[in-house]
This record gives structure tokens, sequence and C-alpha cells, in this order.
């Protein structure tokens, strides 16, 4: 290994050095890789995660798309900043810090913890009118920038809450990708399957209202959420910066989806914590040709599959740290 090499070849030349047969130790190889490209560096640090959770209203939930009621958001921000959900325990259990962040509620929330950028009351219902305006987008992909270069971490975890947004995520999909909504659309809060019939002919009424394809930000505007599009934003903030960006669910691929088009160059920083198990995630997780590291059938939201990956990004990099070269240990490498 020289100076003058490529730097990723000298990151692979450091990971098969390591005490271990080539390969042996599977997507963590990739993912260590992943970090010290992004960073720069042969030993990167992966101290110190946080996680955003980003809340907000849908008017499409008044189609009855969800098996929960509207109410649910709202009640949920309380449970955030009790520390009663499930983000919040497993983050308490990691050590991770969580930042919530009133996106749109229907109903102005005020507590110490929850900052407020709100952008509007809910969004509209998308099966009638546009979602939000251009104006109101632009806002949310500002606030969710401005949001993650504020938030010191190593890894910046996706998280979000909002009744109705898996269909925003469906659609998004659909727009952005061309994907057959029928394939798409999936049970969400826990749909039975008349529920998920109901939900499809909403949502292809709802398709039908604008050109087959989209750019991101007319896809956002349309059909979008506001904690969507202020995820998007983030992601486009934290990869300025040498930082993992973790991406949770169907809900926030499909915000990386949307900030993959409007910034491309994002890619290297994000990881995809795991494949959940609403339809349109594995879906929108081909399309983007992403390995999740994850599969533990998950379709809860909030950043909970991000905060369950941090510590594999830990031990990746642990693995160009903490590990012996062959040379380093004195151990037989393999033979030529």
């Amino acid at each position: 290994m020289t100076a003058n090499e490529p730097f990723s070849r000298r990151v692979w030349h450091c990971i098969d050095g390591k005490t271990k047969p080539p390969g042996s130790l599977g997507k963590l190889e990739g993912l260590a890789a992943q970090i010290a490209e992004a960073q720069g560096v042969l030993r990167p640090a992966m101290d110190r995660a946080a996680l955003l959770i980003c809340i907000a209203d849908h008017g499409i939930a008044a189609a009855g798309v969800s098996a929960y009621p509207q109410a649910v958001t709202a009640q949920m921000a309380h449970n955030f900043l009790a520390g009663g959900a499930a983000a919040t325990a497993f983050a308490r259990t990691l050590g991770v810090a969580v930042t919530l962040v009133d996106a749109g509620m229907r109903e102005p929330l005020e507590h110490p913890r929850l900052l407020d950028r709100r952008i509007g009351a809910g969004t509209e219902n998308f099966a009638k009118r546009p979602a939000m305006t251009a104006e109101q987008c632009e806002l949310a992909l500002r606030h969710g920038r401005d949001l993650a270069k504020a938030t010191q971490c190593d890894a910046l975890c996706l998280g979000e809450m909002g009744i109705g947004n898996t269909s925003s995520a469906t659609l998004l999909a659909h727009k952005l990708l061309g994907l057959p909504l029928a394939k798409l659309t999936g049970p969400g809060t826990g749909l039975d399957a008349q529920g998920v019939a109901h939900k499809l002919g909403v949502l292809e009424r709802a398709a039908a209202r604008t050109a087959a394809r989209l750019e991101p930000k007319a896809a956002l505007a349309e059909y979008g959420g506001f904690e969507i599009a202020m995820l998007a934003g983030a992601i486009a903030g934290a990869a300025e910066s040498p930082r993992m960006i973790v991406v949770d669910g169907f809900i926030a691929t499909a915000a990386a989806l949307a900030a993959l088009q409007l910034a491309p160059e994002c890619r290297g920083r994000l990881v995809f914590s795991h494949l959940g198990a609403e339809p349109g995630h594995g879906l929108v997780l081909d399309a983007l040709e992403a390995s999740p590291l994850l599969q533990l059938g998950l379709r809860l939201g909030e950043g909970t599959g991000a905060l369950l990956a941090w510590p594999l990004l830990r031990a990746a990099a642990a693995m160009l740290t903490g590990m012996a070269s062959f040379e380093e240990a004195g151990v037989s490498g393999k033979l030529p």
C-alpha cells in the first residue's frame, strides 16, 4: 500500500489486511469502507449518534387510509416527550440524543424539548389538492437542512411520526420511480385487506390528479408530508459534512429517495438500516440498489430501525480502529 494509491483501494487494503479471512465480516466490511471514505481517514471515528424525529399531520388521513385516528400524531408526540415511545426507549438504552421537531402537527404543542418548525397545521388532503405549496416545501427542506447542520454527531439517525404518512411515502415512490401503486400500497399501521383495498383506491384517485412522473420538489409538494420534506432536507444538510446518515423505514426511505434525486452526491453517506415489512419499502430499496443491514420485520418508524443499526456502525468503525493486521498480530496471512 502506498500513499499514491486511490483512497478507496487503501481502505480495502487495510480491511483485507485485518486478522480475518477476506470478506468474512460480510456487510460490515462494506460499511467500514463507506464510513472511512466518508470521513477520508483510515481510522474513522464513530462515537456519537443523534436521532432526529420530525412529526406532522397529513390531510389524507381524512380519507380513511390509516387504522388509527389522526389524533394519535399529537398523542405520540406527548409520548415521545415523556420518553415512553419505542424510539425514545431505544435511544435511552443506546445513549443517543433525541431531537423532537414539530414539522406541522394539526394543533401546536408547546414544550421546552419540542422544537417548533411548524410549516402549517398539517398538510392538505392530497386526494383533492396539493399537500402543500411550493413555498412550504422549500421551507420544510430548508428547516431540515438547518436542523441537520446544527446536530453534532458522527451518525444522524432519521425518524418520523405522522398518521397517514405511509400513503404519502407510497405516492412519492410511485411518482418518483414509476413503481405501480398496487404493489407499493400496504397496511401501514395495520389495515386489514379491505382497508388496504380502500387505501389503494384513494391513492389511485390522488395519483390521477398529476402527471405519471414528477420531479422531486413537485412530488413532495403534491403528495409529501411536512416531516418527509424536512427529512429530505436533513439528508442534504447532513451530507455536507463527513457524517453518516442512517435511514429508517419506508417513510424515511421515501425522504431519502427525494433527497437523492435532488442531490445525488448524498448517496455515499446513506446507510439503509433495515428492510421493513411494508411492501413498498423493499421495492424502493431495490430501485435504489440499497442493501439494508437488518431484516427484523419492523414497520413502526420513529427511527427505531436506524437506532438498532447504530451499534453496527460502531462495530464497522472498530474493525478499522481496533482490529490488528496480520503483520501487527504476528498471524500468518492467506497463502498465495
